[in-house]
């Protein structure tokens, strides 16, 4: 999950999806489990997705939007929730996130997978 060639300041322990497959047109979570070895202010996450190599979609969040800041030394969750269209396609993706600091600093690089399920995005009634 993690880039094991470098070396950086927060280590990422998990990542929980819920729900697993993700529903088109519903709520999505993803849980980032973490520790850090420094204390963080601040800072942002990019994400990107994307489908067999294919690049996607982008976006960017401050840190202290998707956690409790500042993040004192230990362990610390990331947790993001967003609803995707219900036009996107029902397959797996690649998600990579970066985590920087208020200077810019990269902390951590992760690439994890998800699934889109094949339900209705429109909920029954």
């Amino acid at each position: 999950m993690s880039d094991k060639k470098a070396d950086y300041d927060v280590e990422v322990k998990g990542v929980e999806i819920y729900p697993d497959p993700i529903a088109r047109g519903q709520p999505a979570t993803f849980s980032i489990a973490a520790t850090t070895g420094k204390a963080l202010s601040g800072g942002k996450l990019a994400i990107d997705v994307s489908y067999f190599g294919w690049h996607i979609h982008s976006e960017t969040h401050d840190l202290c939007g998707e956690t409790t800041c500042p993040v004192s030394v230990g362990d610390f969750v990331i947790a993001h929730s967003q609803v995707l269209p219900g036009f996107t396609l029902p397959v797996s993706y690649s998600l990579k996130m970066k985590m920087f600091d208020g200077n810019k600093h990269e902390l951590t690089n992760i690439t994890f997978g998800f699934d889109i399920g094949f339900g209705s995005s429109v909920a029954d009634s």
